[in-house]
């Protein structure tokens, strides 16, 4: 007979690394990818989507999430919703265009409101390219991820990696954008 006082294995945190890169192997896709060998090595159960492989169409507000209960389209979204449901950790990456997120992320944002009040006390990464030099470029994409975790309930942001200066793809690779995404992958 045994006691208390003796711990089993560390268990892995669930996590879902939501790429919204237009191009696989794009800046921002390639820090997804860092995360992913980060996380898993940390021992975590992690799975990146590529948004650009699912079928997720805009919202077209029809209200049908509030008066029904769920959203009225039949796409990709619903599973996508769920594995934000189950995680722990979700990690949004973008390239930034025009000093905000890619419309591809901001698509699924919009597409969440079915289940927002669902994606409660997660942890929240945020991984940012653009071919501007400068953080302060990104403000506005971080300012909109912000805005969207601000109507989850007990939402934490846990880091931000800023991949500045990567216009074409492969421009990310050999930066500290890589390292760090990496080690926080790493360090949940």
């Amino acid at each position: 007979m045994t006691t208390g006082g003796t711990k089993g294995p560390k268990t892995g945190k669930r996590v879902v690394i939501l790429s919204s890169s237009p191009r696989k192997g794009g800046n921002s896709d390639t820090l997804c990818d860092e995360f992913l060998k980060g996380a898993q090595a940390g021992g975590h159960v992690a799975e990146k989507v590529f948004l650009g492989d699912h079928d997720i169409h805009f919202c077209t507000g029809c209200g049908a999430c509030f008066r029904k209960g769920g959203c009225s389209q039949k796409d990709d979204m619903a599973g996508l919703l769920e594995k934000m449901v189950q995680a722990e950790v979700i990690v949004m990456a973008t390239p930034v265009y025009f000093y905000t997120m890619s419309a591809q992320m901001k698509m699924f944002i919009d597409r969440t409101c079915a289940r927002y009040r669902e994606i409660r006390n997660k942890e929240f990464y945020f991984l940012l390219t653009a071919a501007d030099g400068k953080k302060k470029a990104m403000n506005r994409t971080l300012d909109g991820f912000r805005s969207f975790t601000g109507c989850l309930d007990g939402a934490k942001e846990k880091g931000v990696v800023y991949g500045v200066g990567a216009w074409e793809a492969g421009d990310i690779k050999g930066t500290s954008a890589m390292k760090d995404a990496y080690q926080m992958g790493l360090g949940l």
